[in-house]
C-alpha cells in the first residue's frame, strides 16, 4: 500500500458501481486503488468513463470477494491478472493485480508479467506520469511520480526513460500524439525527442490500432496543436503529411503553409469522423499540383482530384470500410467547388452526392472549416455556408427533387412512353432529373412525359 503520508489530500467523485467493487475488496481485507485514465480525467475535471482498479489481491481472490458481494465476474485477462467485474448488471469494472511487466520482445507486448505487492511498484510500469496516479477515498491521491504537477503544467511526460519506454511498446508513441490532441497538453522536450527518434517503431503496431489512435487524435479537442507538434512523427503512418509541411501557399487567400492550413481546418471542422478525416486530406494534393504563374502567384489547379486519389490511398492503408473511403474521396473531390445559396445549386450538389442529405451537410461542414482556415480577410466567407445550409433545409422540407427516386415518374412510366427497356430507361430518367434540377422542366408527370417524348422524337432518347 502507498504510504498515507505521501497522498495528496484530494477527493474525486467515483461512480457507484466503482465504489461498490472497491468496498467489496476493502471489506475482504485487500488493498485497492482507482487507477489510470479515470483518475487522470477526474483530476482534470473531464468526464471520465471506464473505471479501473489495481489491487494486491490475485484474480481468484478478487472473484471470491466479488461473488460474496453478489457481483458477476468475467475472466477476461486472468493471464495478466485482470478480472472484469459487473456489480450492477450494467457497468463493468476492470480489476487487475499489482504487477510489473517482463521484457517486450516484439516491441508491443510483454512476454510475461510479475505480480508485486505495492501500488507504487505497479505505477512505475505505466506509460505517462499523468496516467501513473492512484486514488483511494481513505487516503486521497497517491502520486509518487509527479503526475499531478505535470497535469497542472499541461505536460505529457514518459514514466522513466523515454527511449526505453517507446522501445518497449511503440503504441505509446501514438498515444502521446493522441493525448496532445485530447487534452491540449504539450509534450515534454525529452519525450518529444524520443518520439521523433523512435517513430519507425510504429511499424510494430497493428494497422487497426494505428487507425484507432489517429481517429482519436482527429476527434480530439485540440487537433491543430497536436498535428503541428507531432506531424513529423505521424508522417511515419501518413507520409503525405511530410510533403505538406513547409509547402507554402503564396496566394492572397492563405497565410499558412499547407500543413498548418490543414491543421486549422481539422480544428474548425465539426467533430465527425468523416468530416475530420476529409479536412485532413482535402489539400494533400497541393504539393504535387503547385506551380507559379508568370506573375509569381502560386496556383494549385487540379489539387482536389489529386487529393481525392491520395485520400483513397490513405483510406486503404487505414483499413477503412469501402463505403467510408468512397464518401471521404467524394468530399475531398468536391471541397473546392463553389456552391451558390440557390435551390438549383443545392439540388445539383445533392445529385452529385447520390441524393444523400447527410453527405451534403458533411460537405458544407468541410467547406466551412476550409474557408475558416484561410487568411483572415477571406475566412469570413465561411458564413456563406450558413446561407447554403438554409437553402438546403428549404429544399429538404419542401421535397424538391434531387434524385431519380424523387421524380414524379419512374422506369415503368418511361417504358410505357416507348423508351426501350435497359440502359435507355436509366439514361432517360437521369436526363429528366437534370432537367428538373436545372428548372427547365417542372417535376410533374405531364411535363416530364412531354419532355421525354420530345427527346425521343429528336432521336436522342437513349
Amino acid at each position: 500500500m502507498g504510504d498515507m503520508e505521501e497522498c495528496v489530500d484530494m477527493q474525486i467523485e467515483v461512480p457507484e458501481h466503482g465504489m461498490a467493487v472497491h468496498q467489496a475488496l476493502r471489506a475482504a481485507g485487500f488493498d485497492a486503488w482507482f487507477v489510470g485514465g479515470y483518475v487522470r480525467d477526474a483530476v482534470l475535471g473531464r468526464q471520465a468513463h471506464d473505471v479501473d482498479i489495481a489491487t494486491d489481491a490475485r484474480w481468484p481472490q478478487v472473484q471470491a470477494a466479488c461473488a460474496a458481494a453478489g457481483f458477476r465476474t468475467h475472466e477476461t485477462g486472468t493471464k495478466h491478472g485482470t478480472l472484469t467485474v459487473v456489480p450492477d448488471g450494467e457497468h463493468a469494472v476492470e480489476v487487475t493485480t499489482f504487477r510489473t511487466d517482463g521484457a517486450y520482445l516484439d516491441g508491443r507486448h510483454p512476454e510475461n508479467v510479475a505480480f508485486v505487492e505495492s501500488i507504487e511498484e505497479d505505477l512505475k510500469r505505466r506509460d505517462f506520469t499523468m496516467n501513473a496516479l492512484a486514488y483511494q477515498p481513505e487516503c486521497g491521491l497517491f502520486d509518487p511520480l509527479g503526475g499531478l504537477e505535470d497535469i497542472r503544467r499541461g505536460l505529457i511526460r514518459v514514466v522513466g526513460t523515454p527511449d526505453e519506454r517507446f522501445k518497449e511498446d511503440a503504441l505509446r508513441i501514438l498515444r502521446a500524439c493522441r493525448f496532445a490532441s485530447q487534452l491540449g497538453f504539450a509534450i515534454e522536450p525529452e519525450t518529444a525527442s524520443a518520439l521523433r527518434t523512435h517513430k519507425h517503431l510504429i511499424q510494430n503496431v497493428s494497422q487497426e490500432r494505428v487507425t484507432h489512435e489517429l481517429d482519436e487524435l482527429l476527434m480530439g479537442e485540440f487537433p491543430h496543436d497536436a498535428l503541428m507538434a507531432t506531424a513529423d512523427v505521424l508522417a511515419f503512418a501518413i507520409p503525405e503529411l511530410a510533403a505538406m509541411n513547409g509547402c507554402e501557399q503564396r496566394t492572397k487567400y492563405h497565410c499558412f503553409d499547407v500543413l498548418e492550413h490543414t491543421a486549422w481546418a481539422v480544428q474548425f471542422a465539426e467533430r465527425s469522423r468523416l468530416v475530420r478525416w476529409a479536412a485532413l486530406c482535402h489539400d494533400m494534393g497541393k504539393p504535387a499540383s503547385a506551380f507559379f504563374a508568370t506573375d509569381g502567384v502560386e496556383h494549385f489547379y487540379g489539387h482536389a482530384h489529386v487529393s481525392a486519389e491520395l485520400a483513397r490511398g490513405v483510406a486503404r492503408r487505414m483499413l477503412m470500410s469501402s463505403a467510408f473511403a468512397a464518401d471521404l474521396a467524394l468530399l475531398v473531390q468536391l471541397h473546392s467547388e463553389k456552391i451558390a445559396p440557390t435551390r438549383r445549386s443545392v439540388r445539383r450538389f445533392l445529385a452529385k452526392l447520390g441524393g444523400r442529405p447527410e453527405l451534403m451537410r458533411a460537405l458544407l461542414q468541410l467547406k466551412r472549416a476550409d474557408m475558416a482556415a484561410h487568411a483572415p480577410e477571406y475566412a469570413a466567407d465561411a458564413a456563406l455556408m450558413d446561407e447554403v445550409q438554409q437553402v438546403l433545409d428549404a429544399v429538404l422540407s419542401e421535397k424538391d427533387a434531387f434524385s431519380v427516386e424523387m421524380l414524379a415518374v419512374n422506369g415503368h412510366d418511361v417504358m410505357s412512353w416507348g423508351v426501350p427497356e435497359g440502359r435507355c430507361v436509366g439514361n432517360m430518367l437521369a436526363w429528366l432529373l437534370e432537367e428538373v434540377i436545372e428548372e427547365r422542366v417542372p417535376n410533374e408527370r405531364a411535363a416530364l412525359r412531354a419532355a421525354a417524348e420530345a427527346r425521343t422524337q429528336r432521336g436522342s432518347g437513349c
